[in-house]
């Protein structure tokens, strides 16, 4: 393909889209069905070769663009159901959700895939509708004119490279934002780590143990207390056709202030009463980590400026909630910037105030509703670690006695369950683990004394977080 920007003349396109990954593939594949041409640089030897996913690729913006895109598409298994589990060293507390409706089209939009496999697959739709796709492409820095982007320079043979607007999206690290002003560098709260193990097991094994039939699939979501030893963070179990992906993400300022490596983490959570039973047998064919942006719309940077709009992770677009969606947020960002472009061009203004459409876009879907309705979700994780640490010990304890069997009367044992639950609280908070010393002399007696009146609260600040 670079032949191709080598016969392009002044190597001048319509658009380059710098990433091919959910985002850029989006936005490349939307402009070329549209007509413009469209160039997509990739730096790995393969679209998907330097991309991570957790397991769940979400599709309602595909299947929008590709209807039935399954039909064709490698993907793994679609996900019937959900399983949360509230974890601590010996117990744990779970939730399930389970439909027949999500083993119908369009499956809840929810798969499990291999990006080395499905980024491939997606660019290539895109090549067909009329992209251009050079992989082994780093770019180094956008080439400016009179205060607007006019390209970007690439390292090697590709060299200058023009358009009339760049569509940066290159990931969590974006050099590109941050050579055009538009994000400075992260400090460690505003990032997560994310470690990833692929291990093999026999498709038949995965379905009698996960109880899957066919191409179902489940999600097992482990949520911080000893999944990832009290660091707001969590950890996931994801059913391949004949692999599990298993993941632990944490919070990178809380894992730096425990002194705690990502790894010994995700031996930890292997090797749970509650997850070891899952992975038995397998064998680990694959390690992977990768940073994602994490503290929600607070943290967000600006999107756009003249010539060149911002996409996918390169703009943070995450929500790092209990949901933790991002593949469907890169596509309908890319979706976004690709509509902006359209419109640029029938005003054939590629200004900053013309590309400003793209926030318009972004502000009237999901995207940003979503964003800023968890934006205080990381301030509340940061603020209260006990919530995700002593709080969750002592409630699957709390379970654990409610359903014993024994001798009490219920009415007796329901007693000491509460009485030993406000014990673990109270002898939590007197250690200091609880974190009170950030208030007054007053206020942290009171809690001493009353600690069932702060676990009420900060649950009352944990709900008001997420509405």
């Amino acid at each position: 393909m670079a032949d191709k920007v080598g016969n392009n003349s002044n190597n001048k396109f319509d658009v380059i889209v710098v990433g091919a990954g959910p985002a850029g593939t989006t936005a490349g594949y939307i402009l070329a069905k549209a007509g413009l041409d469209v160039v997509l640089l990739e730096r790995g030897a393969y679209p998907g070769a330097k991309n991570v996913l957790g397991g769940i690729f979400y599709t309602t913006i595909l299947n929008r663009l590709i209807p039935n895109f399954w039909e064709e598409a490698p993907v793994e298994r679609h996900i019937k159901g959900i399983q949360i589990f509230l974890l601590s060293e010996t117990n744990a507390v779970s939730i399930g959700v389970e439909s027949e409706e999500h083993n119908k089209p369009p499956y809840n939009n929810s798969f499990t895939v291999s990006r080395a496999k499905f980024d491939q697959w997606y660019a290539k739709k895109a090549e067909e509708a009329g992209a251009f796709l050079i992989t082994n492409t780093v770019v180094d820095d956008l080439l400016w004119e009179n205060n607007k982007v006019v390209g970007v320079k690439a390292r090697g043979g590709e060299g200058d490279i023009y358009a009339d607007v760049v569509i940066a999206a290159d990931g969590v690290n974006s050099l590109l934002a941050q050579k055009a002003g538009l994000r400075k560098d992260f400090r460690p709260r505003q990032v997560s780590l994310g470690m990833k193990e692929v291990i093999e097991l026999p498709r038949e094994v995965i379905e009698e143990r996960f109880h899957l039939s066919g191409n179902e699939g489940v999600e097992l979501k482990y949520m911080a207390g000893d999944a990832t030893k009290g660091i707001w963070g969590g950890g996931n179990i994801y059913t391949n056709l004949e692999s599990l992906s298993v993941v632990v993400w944490v919070a990178l300022e809380s894992l730096m202030e425990r002194k705690l490596k990502v790894t010994e983490l995700m031996e930890q959570f292997k090797d749970h009463p509650f997850v070891r039973n899952y992975i038995k047998g397998g064998k680990t064919v694959e390690y992977q980590a990768h940073l994602a942006p994490d503290g929600g719309y607070d943290f967000t940077p600006k999107y756009y400026t003249h010539g060149l709009l911002i996409a996918g992770d390169a703009a943070r677009f995450l929500n790092a909630s209990i949901h933790y969606e991002g593949t469907n947020f890169a596509m309908a960002s890319g979706e976004a910037a690709a509509n902006t472009v359209l419109a640029a061009r029938t005003k054939g203004d590629y200004s900053e105030k013309s590309l400003s459409y793209y926030q318009k876009l972004l502000n009237k879907s999901f995207v940003m509703k979503d964003l800023k309705r968890y934006r205080k979700m990381n301030r509340f994780a940061e603020a209260n670690p006990e919530f995700f640490d002593a709080y969750f010990n002592a409630i699957t304890q709390m379970a654990v006695d409610y359903f014993a069997i024994n001798e009490l009367p219920k009415r007796q044992q329901e007693l000491r369950m509460l009485k030993r639950f406000r014990s673990a609280l109270r002898h939590f908070h007197a250690d200091g683990s609880g974190k009170i010393h950030r208030h007054n002399r007053l206020t942290r007696a009171f809690f001493r004394t009353f600690p069932l009146v702060r676990f009420l609260w900060q649950c009352l600040k944990g709900a008001i977080s997420s509405i």
